[in-house]
């Protein structure tokens, strides 16, 4: 019996309110959103010296730019003059340039320019700089940390790198192939309590049910991460989708903190992550990456499916959780200690 197993046992739910007052959201985007590596877009989209994006970190506006000296770079996104954003989508360029005025900056995010500002007393260009954030890439993400200091991603999850290196998945090599969004009206901490838990497979989705060995489903939390263990069924009829091979033993699926999972194949990787549009509606994104020659297809059928399932339940929780009946719920020691870690983490940021 682990250490955590007797608080499980006696453990319940977060309560309702968390769930459906829009006070606990902005809450959470000042201490957890804001001070956590969120992915914010693709490696390849920066990949040479001039390339950037525009992107944002739960309504705060930033740019990912790989500079002249090919170092990457993390960016605020609003000009420093009269607040307008200056990048939209991606492109590529020596400088970046706010479409309002015309004041332009480097890729460092040094003022080289301010159009007509003569005259104006305590101002000089070489005193204006956009401010800086963090960035990291890995693997064919970028994450960005709002934080001025902290762990790096890697240091976040060290085993996700570690465990990923070390069997021998071909990360560097994967490209994106498709992208798929889903508006869930539900809040964030719903679908993310869901993906914890295997318990409600069974019931929700029976097509993933005949692919899995459900006795065998766990969750292993970590400090900033879980790590989940869904191996296929040793045998199957002919209503399974994928056959049993010898790679499947190497997949490995993790959540991160707070709304980030990542699946490696080994031909492919699907990310997803999970965003508060707010208190009571959710974006999810997925995204997937292969190797050349890679077929995607089926694999984004059967997630597809999975996903729309998911969407329904998390649907009917919200609408469950704002009945005057309800606040608190127990949790099953056996199957939901993945959703009882998330619960103390938000605790541990949040109270």
């Amino acid at each position: 019996m682990s250490e955590h197993e007797p608080q499980l046992a006696k453990a319940s739910t977060i309560p309702s309110r968390w769930y459906l007052d829009p006070a606990f959201l902005d809450r959470e985007r000042e201490r957890i959103f804001h001070r956590t590596w969120q992915w914010v877009g693709r490696a390849e989209d920066v990949s040479r010296a001039g390339d950037y994006f525009a992107a944002e970190v739960l309504g705060e506006p930033i740019v990912v730019a790989r500079d002249l000296d090919s170092e990457l770079r993390g960016l605020s996104n609003v000009c420093r003059h009269r607040a307008a954003l200056i990048a939209e989508g991606k492109g590529s360029g020596k400088l970046l340039q706010c479409p309002y005025h015309g004041w332009t900056y480097g890729l460092d995010g040094q003022l080289r320019r301010a159009p007509e500002m003569e005259g104006v007393e305590d101002f000089g260009v070489n005193d204006v700089c956009l401010p800086k954030v963090r960035v990291e890439e890995w693997a064919p993400l970028v994450f960005a940390n709002l934080a001025s200091s902290g762990p790096s991603f890697r240091e976040t999850a060290p085993a996700i790198a570690e465990e990923v290196e070390r069997a021998g998945f071909p990360i560097e090599r994967m490209r994106f192939r498709e992208r798929r969004e889903y508006v869930v009206e539900a809040n964030w901490k719903i679908y993310v309590d869901n993906y914890l838990e295997g318990y409600h497979i069974p019931m929700i989705h029976p097509a993933l049910y005949r692919e899995l060995d459900y006795e065998k489903y766990r969750v292993e939390a970590y400090r900033y991460h879980a790590t989940q263990f869904a191996p296929l069924r040793p045998s199957g009829g002919e209503d399974r989708t994928y056959p049993k091979t010898e790679e499947d033993e190497k997949a490995l699926y993790y959540w991160v903190f707070p709304n980030l999972m990542l699946n490696f194949y080994p031909g492919n990787l699907q990310a997803n992550a999970v965003i508060p549009l707010d208190h009571q509606r959710t974006l999810t994104i997925f995204e997937w990456y292969g190797l050349e020659g890679e077929d995607l297809s089926q694999a984004i059928a059967f997630s597809h499916q999975v996903q729309l399932e998911d969407v329904a339940i998390s649907n009917s929780v919200q609408e469950g959780l704002r009945s005057r009946t309800y606040d608190r719920g127990r949790l099953s020691a056996r199957r939901e200690n993945g959703v009882h870690f998330f619960h103390g983490l938000l605790h541990e940021h949040l109270i």
